[in-house]
């Protein structure tokens, strides 16, 4: 099996694209964040909601658009998305919590501090373990070719 580590430069305009699908993410996010603490959900209950809506908004969009889904869907990447989206909103969910055991109870800047740390190991990991293998990955380019001579020109 061949390795999972993206092989792309360091691209701005990805990373701007990334930037501009996180600012939706997080105006959802941080919108329905805000909505759950209005209604009393308590803070676990409103970032996971929170969260949840925007991950499932920021898997397509940055498939589609930041990532490049020309190459179609490729196998495992809802997993390492999964798996991506876990280890981030872990960090997001300890800045929380730390806050919380600190006397910040129902603080938007709480909420505001974690996603700043979520949204930094969320871009890492999409550009380098989720989204890989795509049409504009030079490694993925010489696997095709060499399972299909031709099929990539």
């Amino acid at each position: 099996m061949g390795r999972m580590w993206s092989a792309l430069p360091f691209d701005v305009w990805r990373m701007l694209r990334f930037g501009a699908v996180g600012l939706l993410n997080t105006a959802l996010g941080y919108s329905l964040i805000l909505a759950g603490l209005a209604l009393g959900l308590g803070d676990i209950v409103s970032n996971a909601a929170g969260y949840a809506a925007g991950l499932t908004l920021g898997f397509f969009l940055n498939r589609q658009w930041t990532f490049g889904g020309a190459g179609g869907f490729r196998p495992g990447a809802v997993a390492r998305y999964a798996i991506t989206f876990v280890v981030a909103y872990g960090a997001n969910l300890g800045v929380v919590i730390a806050a919380m055991s600190a006397g910040f109870i129902e603080n938007p800047f709480v909420h505001l501090a974690g996603n700043c740390l979520y949204s930094i190991i969320f871009y890492l990991g999409s550009a380098r373990f989720v989204f890989v293998g795509g049409a504009d990955d030079p490694d993925a380019l010489a696997a095709t070719n060499a399972k299909w001579p031709g099929a990539a020109t």
